[in-house]
């Protein structure tokens, strides 16, 4: 086996580790404290983890010798799986989206927000380490897979992000005469996150449908113009 087939697998299984890590601290702390944000966030690492498995089991199959590498099904593995990875991404922003709404509509939520910015500082952290060593080896291999992965894990550091700022925002609301607005902080933030970083999967799923149309030999401008 290469040097780059073993790096390529080694940072799908580091991510593998970290999703399952951080669905697990999110889902839990999220039940004990009673925030529905915290248990969004370990619910999208758990949705990391399952693409993180796809691109697993691609990245096997790519790699079997006995494989025909020149056939046009073997060409569109990888981006198919990118797309897939977009779509489901995207998927959660706009659910995010949906949710935070939802939330500031029925009156906000309440939070500990001592446990909640413990939390979202771990997470911030946990989440761009992973996301700048895969990003950082990504390129030494030129994987196409790993960059997906990378590209998946800063939509989960902004998130995180986004849940600290609004626990951040909704402590020091709390200190003032406005703390009864303290319960929108997070919704809020999710809302403007979700919004502002659907670019990322959407141009995932772009580029990769424009990849698997070629493979195909129609343009994308050919598909546009029907």
């Amino acid at each position: 086996m290469s040097s780059k087939i073993q790096q390529e697998r080694g940072l799908l299984l580091l991510s593998t580790i970290s999703s399952f890590s951080f669905a697990v601290i999110g889902i839990v702390l999220g039940s004990i404290v009673g925030s529905l944000v915290i248990v969004f966030d370990g619910a999208y690492s758990l949705v990391s983890l399952a693409l993180t498995m796809l691109s697993l089991g691609a990245a096997h199959y790519i790699h079997k010798p006995e494989v025909d590498k020149t056939t046009p099904q073997f060409a569109m593995i990888e981006p198919a799986v990118i797309a897939i990875k977009g779509s489901v991404i995207a998927i959660m922003c706009l659910w995010s989206f949906y949710s935070a709404v939802e939330a500031i509509l029925s009156g906000g939520r309440d939070i500990n927000a001592g446990v909640a910015l413990a939390f979202g500082m771990v997470s911030v952290t946990g989440c761009y380490a992973t996301y700048r060593y895969i990003k950082l080896k990504s390129e030494n291999i030129e994987s196409a897979l790993a960059d997906a992965e990378a590209k998946q894990w800063i939509m989960d550091t902004v998130i995180s992000v986004a849940v600290l700022a609004g626990f951040f925002i909704a402590k020091l609301l709390m200190m003032t005469q406005y703390a009864g607005y303290a319960v929108y902080a997070d919704p809020t933030m999710v809302v403007l996150a979700s919004v502002y970083f659907i670019i990322v999967p959407v141009k995932m799923v772009w580029l990769s449908v424009h990849e698997l149309l070629e493979i195909h030999g129609q343009p994308m401008a050919h598909v546009m113009s029907k």
